[in-house]
């Protein structure tokens, strides 16, 4: 395991950019997580608007719900504490405030699951009955790499960041220059989100976004839309 002074091994960085890869076949790119329904109903008409939206969606709502879980769930899977990691992942799945945000983690996790089976053997057995959220999944996954929590999160939180920089990409619509503006906004941001996320306690981590959830079920009427949420 590396430490936070020392250069994380090529090996464990390169999991890492897999894991976050949006090529990874778990459906990240199918989910604009709201940002769709905004589109139509808050007035992100522009790229100014959507990269505002999105660098609040990654401090309000990413660091204090899934970055925090991902924190707290790498070390959890080392020490092999099941009953933490069922609290956790029950957690994920207990605040998630829209049908559509449910499906969303339940479906990225099992594709998420069915990945690992491919590549650790232990994969099935470790999951077991255990139907895991994304963020319990990914902890998986990270914490068989040399990866501390931190480097975990940031690998998340940018791969968070890639898929939701196309997806405005795609709905606003914009340009590909545009899109890579948000995205180095993002990237600039992640390390603050992730180490804001790392201080958080049981007590500290919510959920709590009611514009967002209103938003995401109106989602589920839109009249067209191009993603799942």
């Amino acid at each position: 395991m590396n430490d936070r002074s020392g250069a994380l091994p090529a090996a464990d960085l390169l999991q890492l950019i897999w894991l976050a890869s949006p090529a990874l076949p778990v459906g990240g790119f199918s989910y604009s997580e709201g940002l769709e329904a905004a589109i139509e109903w808050a007035g992100l008409a522009t790229e100014e608007a959507a990269s505002d939206w999105l660098a609040d969606q990654l401090r309000l709502c990413l660091a204090r719900g899934d970055l925090a879980v991902l924190a707290q769930a790498v070390p959890a899977w080392r020490g092999g504490d099941m009953p933490r990691i069922r609290a956790l992942n029950d957690w994920v799945f207990q605040t998630r405030e829209s049908a559509e945000f449910l499906l969303q983690t339940e479906q990225m996790g099992r594709s998420f699951v069915e990945w690992l089976k491919l590549h650790h053997t232990d994969a099935a057995t470790v999951f077991g009955d255990l139907p895991a959220s994304h963020p319990i999944a990914f902890a998986f996954a990270a914490s068989r790499t040399g990866a501390t929590a931190r480097d975990a999160c940031l690998a998340f939180a940018f791969g968070w960041s890639e898929n939701m920089a196309g997806a405005a990409v795609k709905a606003v619509p914009l340009g590909q220059s545009a899109g890579q503006r948000m995205l180095g906004r993002l990237a600039a941001e992640i390390p603050a989100a992730v180490d804001a996320a790392l201080a958080f306690s049981d007590e500290d981590r919510q959920a709590f976004s009611p514009m967002l959830a209103v938003l995401s079920a109106r989602h589920e009427t839109q009249y067209s839309r191009l993603f799942r949420s």
